[in-house]
This record gives structure tokens, C-alpha cells and sequence, in this order.
């Protein structure tokens, strides 16, 4: 036979897998025929083979549309069915000489070569399984013991400052101002505790595949609630400069608690890696049914190699910086919940921005 393919043959389309190819048919693996135009096409209708010796003295093919568009007289084609009923395709061969192909070895033959191909294709499919199945447990394995690591290093220091206070409170129980600065210190750390544990709730959530929980309602106020997480960190970090551009009024449907979660995890990136000498900035406003929340900063660009990276979990410019790395992280799974992004640029000539598009307008 003077073309033998291979072919994945579905209800819509015939695509070539392999091809051997002897008398220049000029198809090649990836190539399409029109599936009306096949006997594959009647295979898979019937799933039953069909063997042709030669066409235009078969009775049942010789008035076929088939064998006069390709110009053949023999032809054979077997169906490739998985073990689990699905139907593959078509092994299939051609010539434009008529050849015995329905002799009981003939047939036989093209047969016991579709069952090899089955064959080939589950020990594919097996392999592809098992390969991604190890690359879920490599990655479940590196993300655990990146959590257990982080985790382990980010509680302690809020744990040695709540022994430190109440170490202190032992001591000077009878001095007010100890017992105020010793109080302080523990609530502090008692809240950066709190937040630890939110953020790898919020990480547990996102990993499980639920996505970060939203209660979605109608509000008119989100510009308020974003200048006020603005005023906040400006109260916290008295020593910068936070410039806002909140322009943001009308009805909109969305978590407001989350999105203002959202844009104070950026500011607090901001604040974190931005150069002190200058202004965080802050903008909010509509692009059509979008709300877009931009936080910029200058200072050191983020690397273009990791760019990318910035949004995956337990992510830290350096490893000498506060937190889990799980801010921006919770970003984008805030804005994913909203059926939004957060995206990343960043250069030593434009600085950092980050920008939340948000499809929320009521």
C-alpha cells in the first residue's frame, strides 16, 4: 500500500497523526482531510471495517464518491477503540492499485496493528497520568515544606514579643507605663499573629480550588472604604508619603471587605519595596464596566525573570522581609473571585505598578 495513516477521526474533523507515505499523497502528520470525504467517516458510523481489493470493480464502491476523489482502487480502514469504549480513530491505508486486502491474513493483520496502536496510545495516556500526578505531588511537596518553613519563621517573632511582654508584666506589675508598653506589644503581636493566620486560610482556600470566598453585595460606597484602607496606612507609616486618586462613585456589586483586602495587600508591597524618598501612589477609577485599582512605586524594578513569579505563593523579594508571601498571592485570588486580574510592571525607568481590573459595575 502506497499510504498508510494513523488518524484521530471524531464526529467533526479527521487529523493525521502518523503518516507513511510512498507515492507522494502529500499529507502530513497534523494534516486535515475533510471527514465527509473519507471512509473513516463511514467506519466510525458503522464501527466496522471496510476493505476494498478494487474500487471501480466493486459492486457496493464503485459508484462511491470516495475512491474517485483520491484516485485509489484499494483500501482498507480498522477502527481504533480505547478499552474504555472511546473511539479513537482509524488505522488506515490506500493505493491506487488494487491489492487482496480481504483475505483473512490481510484483515488480520491491519487488525492486530489497531490493537498495538490501543496499546501505544493507553501506555501514553498511563505515562502522561503518572507524570502529572508526580508533578502535583512535587509541587504539593515543595509548597508544604515552603509553608512549614515560613510559617515556622513568621510566627516566631510575634510569639517571642508576646513571652517578651508577658515576661515584662511578671516583672514591673506595678509600673503603669511597663504594663501599657508590655499590653501594646502583645496586642501588636496578637494582631500580626491574626493576620498570619487569615493569609494562610485565605492561601488553604485558593489551594484547595474553591477560590477565596466572596460575599458579593450592592454598594455605592467602595471609593470610601478604598480611601479609608489608604488613610490607615498612612497612619501606620507616618514616615511615607501614600498620594491617592480614588474616583470611584455610583453602584457597584462586589465584596468590598475583600477588595479593600486587595489594595491594602498592594500598598503594603508598596510601602515594602518602594523607595522611601518617594510617593506611594494610588489610583482608582472606571474603564467602562471595569473598576481598575493601580498602586505604583519607584525603587528597585522587580527582575524581568520574576515578573511572572510575583503572584505565586510563599513569593518574597528577600527572604529578610516580614510576611508569608502570600499578599499578592491573595490579590489575585480576590481578583479572580471577582472574575478579574491583577497584573505587574515593572522597570528602573517607570517603576513599579501594580493594576487590578475589576469587572464589578452594577
Amino acid at each position: 500500500m502506497g499510504f498508510a495513516a494513523v488518524a484521530r477521526v471524531t464526529d467533526k474533523q479527521w487529523v493525521a497523526c502518523a503518516v507513511e507515505d510512498r507515492v507522494g499523497f502529500g499529507l502530513v502528520p497534523g494534516g486535515e482531510l475533510v471527514l465527509e470525504s473519507t471512509l473513516c467517516h463511514d467506519v466510525r458510523s458503522s464501527d466496522t471495517p471496510i476493505f476494498i481489493d478494487h474500487a471501480s470493480e466493486d459492486p457496493e464502491f464503485r459508484n462511491h464518491p470516495t475512491p474517485r476523489i483520491y484516485q485509489i482502487e484499494s483500501y482498507a480502514s480498522v477502527p481504533i477503540r480505547l478499552s474504555d469504549g472511546e473511539y479513537f480513530g482509524n488505522l488506515c491505508a490506500i493505493d491506487a492499485q488494487p491489492h487482496k486486502l480481504r483475505e483473512p491474513k490481510t484483515i488480520g493483520m491491519f487488525e492486530l496493528f489497531a490493537q498495538l496502536i490501543t496499546l501505544q496510545l493507553e501506555s501514553d495516556r498511563a505515562r502522561d497520568r503518572t507524570e502529572s500526578a508526580l508533578l502535583d505531588e512535587r509541587e504539593a511537596g515543595e509548597l508544604r515544606e515552603q509553608f512549614i518553613a515560613v510559617l515556622g519563621h513568621d510566627l516566631r517573632n510575634p510569639l517571642a514579643a508576646v513571652a517578651m511582654g508577658a515576661t515584662l508584666l511578671q516583672r514591673k506589675a506595678h509600673d503603669p507605663v511597663a504594663v501599657t508598653t508590655a499590653a501594646q506589644r502583645i496586642e501588636r503581636s496578637a494582631r500580626r499573629m491574626s493576620g498570619l493566620i487569615d493569609d494562610v486560610l485565605d492561601f488553604a482556600r485558593g489551594r484547595l480550588g474553591s477560590g477565596i470566598g466572596i460575599a458579593p453585595t450592592q454598594t455605592d460606597t467602595l471609593g470610601q472604604a478604598l480611601e479609608g484602607v489608604t488613610a490607615e496606612l498612612r497612619e501606620a507609616h507616618p514616615e511615607r508619603r501614600i498620594v491617592s486618586d480614588i474616583a470611584i462613585d455610583g453602584m457597584l456589586r462586589c465584596d468590598p471587605n475583600r477588595i479593600q483586602q486587595l489594595l491594602s495587600n498592594l500598598l503594603a508591597n508598596a510601602l515594602s519595596h518602594g523607595q522611601e524618598t518617594t510617593p506611594v501612589r494610588v489610583a482608582a477609577r472606571f474603564d467602562g464596566d471595569d473598576v481598575v485599582i493601580e498602586v505604583h512605586n519607584e525603587g528597585e524594578p522587580i527582575p524581568a525573570d520574576r515578573i511572572d513569579k510575583v503572584f505565586a505563593p510563599f513569593w518574597r523579594r528577600t527572604a529578610a522581609r516580614e510576611g508569608l508571601g502570600l499578599g499578592l498571592y491573595i490579590c489575585a485570588q480576590i481578583a479572580r473571585s471577582h472574575a478579574g486580574t491583577v497584573t505587574a510592571t515593572s522597570s528602573a525607568e517607570q517603576g513599579t505598578t501594580f493594576t487590578a481590573r475589576l469587572p464589578i459595575r452594577a
